[in-house]
C-alpha cells in the first residue's frame, strides 16, 4: 500500500493515474467479507488522496479516480468511509465543492451522481447529506452557459438512475427546470435539455407516489406554453418538446393529465400527421405512440373515458382539416414513407389498435392490412420487430372481440394477420433472397 500511496501524490499524471487504477483493481479482487482492501484504504488516508486525484488530476487521473471512489461505495465498509458517522472536514464533498475550480467543481458534482447511482444505501445518503443541494444551486446560476448545461445533464443521467425519481423528486429540482423552460431568455439548448429532463423523470408509472398532480400539470403546461412561443423557429427545441411530453404521456396517469391540457396534446397530434415538418413528425409520432400506450401492458393502454374522448376528438379533428379526410387515411401516408417513420407508424397502430374505433379505421382500409403484413417490407431487426408487434396488437384487439370476429368483412383480416405473426418477425419463410455473385474458376488460354 504504501507505494500506492506515493502514487497518488506523484508529480506525473500517468502515474497518478496508475495508482487510481490499482485502488480499483484491489476493490475487485481483493475485496470479500473481511474488508481487507476497504480497510487497507481506511487505515492509509486513501480516501482523502482520491479526492486529491478528482478535483486536481487531468482528465485521466480524474476519471480513474472517479472509478475507484464508485468501487469504493459498492461495499457497505467502503460507504461508511465516504459517508462517516462523524464528518470529516478533509473529506466532506460539500466542502471540497465550495473551494475548488468550475473544473473540480463539476467533477464533484460528476461524483456525486456516480455514487447516487452506485446502490439505494449510498443514494439515500447522498440525499440525506443535501449534496443533491449541490446540483440545486448550480442550476441557479443561469450566468454560466457552460456550467448550467454540464449540471443539467449530471441530472439527466441522475433521472436514469433506480432511485433517481424518488429522491429528485423529493428537491426543488423540478421547480428550477420548470423556470428555465419558462425563461425566453435562456439559452434553447438549456430549455430543451430542462424539458428532456422533466419528462425523464416524469415518466414512471409510479409517479404519482412521488408527486402529486399538480407538479405534473405545472411541467406540462410550461411545455405547452414553449411550444406555442416557438411556432417553427427552433426545429430543435420543438422536437425536444414534443419529445418530452411523450415521455410524461408513457404512463397511463401522465398521459391523462397531458390530454387533459387539451393545447399541449393538439400540439402532438397535429404535428404527428403534418408531413411538412419531417424531424418534428417522426418526434410527434414517437410521442404519441407512447401516450396511446404502445409502451404500456395491455390492461394500462386504455385510460379513462374523459381522456379516450379527447384523444379520438383531437384524431378525427386533425383527419378531418386534412386532404385525408379520416384517420385511415393518415396512417396510410405515414406507412408509405420511409422506414424510420414507418417504424413510427407501427408503433402508433399497436397503442390505438385497443380502440374499438380506431380497429375499424385500419381493419377498414385493406392497403394498410397489406402493409402491415407484408413480410418483406423491413429490412431491419427494429423494423421487422415494430411491424410484427403491430401485427399481433391489432390482431390480438380483432381476437378479444365476438362482434369483430363475426363480421364477414373482417374475418379474413384476422386469418392474414394470424398467418404473418406465425411466420414470426425475422426472416419469414420464402423471404426474397438478394442477388449474390457467383464465384468461378477463371478460363485459362
Amino acid at each position: 500500500m504504501p507505494f500506492i500511496v506515493v502514487g497518488l501524490q506523484a508529480y506525473s499524471q500517468r502515474v497518478r493515474a496508475l495508482a487510481c487504477k490499482t485502488i480499483s483493481s484491489l476493490l475487485e479482487n481483493l475485496e470479500d467479507n473481511t474488508g481487507l482492501a476497504t480497510s487497507l484504504i481506511k487505515e492509509n488516508d486513501v480516501y482523502l488522496l482520491l479526492l486529491n486525484c478528482l478535483v486536481d488530476g487531468d482528465e485521466q487521473v480524474a476519471v480513474a479516480a472517479t472509478d475507484a471512489i464508485r468501487n469504493l461505495a459498492g461495499s457497505q465498509q467502503g460507504i461508511e468511509i465516504i459517508f462517516p458517522s462523524t464528518p470529516n472536514d478533509a473529506t466532506d464533498i460539500t466542502k471540497l465543492a465550495a473551494k475548488c475550480s468550475s473544473l473540480g467543481r463539476a467533477r464533484v458534482l460528476a461524483l456525486i451522481v456516480k455514487l447516487f447511482s452506485t446502490s439505494s444505501t449510498a443514494a439515500t445518503l447522498v440525499y440525506n447529506s443535501n449534496l443533491l443541494g449541490l446540483l440545486e444551486a448550480e442550476i441557479h446560476n443561469v450566468k454560466d452557459t457552460l456550467m448550467t448545461l454540464s449540471v443539467l445533464e449530471l441530472l439527466y443521467e441522475l433521472a436514469e438512475a433506480p432511485h433517481g425519481m424518488e429522491y429528485v423528486l423529493k428537491t426543488n429540482i423540478l421547480q428550477l427546470l420548470i423556470s428555465i423552460i419558462r425563461d425566453s431568455n435562456a439559452e434553447s439548448m438549456l430549455r430543451s435539455r430542462a424539458m428532456m429532463i422533466s419528462g425523464r423523470l416524469l415518466s414512471k408509472e409510479n409517479i404519482l407516489k412521488f408527486i402529486d398532480e399538480s407538479g405534473i400539470k405545472a411541467v406540462i403546461s410550461a411545455i405547452d406554453e414553449r411550444i406555442s412561443l416557438m411556432e417553427s423557429q427552433d426545429a430543435d427545441e420543438y422536437e425536444c418538446a414534443l419529445e418530452a411530453l411523450g415521455q410524461i404521456g408513457s404512463s397511463s396517469q401522465g398521459a391523462v393529465l397531458l390530454l387533459s391540457n387539451t393545447s399541449a396534446a393538439k400540439h402532438v397530434v397535429n404535428a404527428a400527421f403534418d408531413l411538412h415538418g419531417r424531424g418534428r413528425q417522426l418526434a410527434a409520432l414517437h410521442s404519441l405512440g407512447n401516450i396511446v400506450g404502445e409502451t404500456r401492458t395491455e390492461n394500462n393502454k386504455l385510460l379513462n373515458s374523459d381522456a379516450e374522448e379527447t384523444l379520438r376528438r383531437l384524431i378525427y379533428e386533425t383527419a378531418s382539416n386534412s386532404p385525408k379526410l379520416i384517420p385511415s387515411g393518415l396512417v396510410l401516408s405515414i406507412l408509405k414513407l420511409e422506414s424510420e417513420f414507418r417504424i413510427a407508424g407501427y408503433r402508433l397502430i399497436t397503442g390505438l389498435s385497443a380502440r374499438p374505433w380506431f380497429l375499424v379505421e385500419i381493419c377498414s382500409r385493406q392497403e394498410i392490412i397489406n402493409i402491415i403484413t407484408d413480410s418483406y417490407s423491413e429490412t431491419t431487426k427494429i423494423g421487422m420487430e415494430a411491424r410484427y408487434n403491430c401485427c399481433e396488437a391489432t390482431y390480438k384487439a380483432l381476437a378479444s372481440s365476438s362482434k369483430f370476429l363475426s363480421d364477414p368483412a373482417l374475418s379474413g383480416t384476422a386469418e392474414k394477420l394470424l398467418e404473418a405473426i406465425k411466420k414470426g418477425p425475422y426472416l419469414a419463410k420464402g423471404r426474397k433472397q438478394e442477388a449474390r455473385p457467383e464465384v468461378a474458376t477463371a478460363d485459362r488460354f
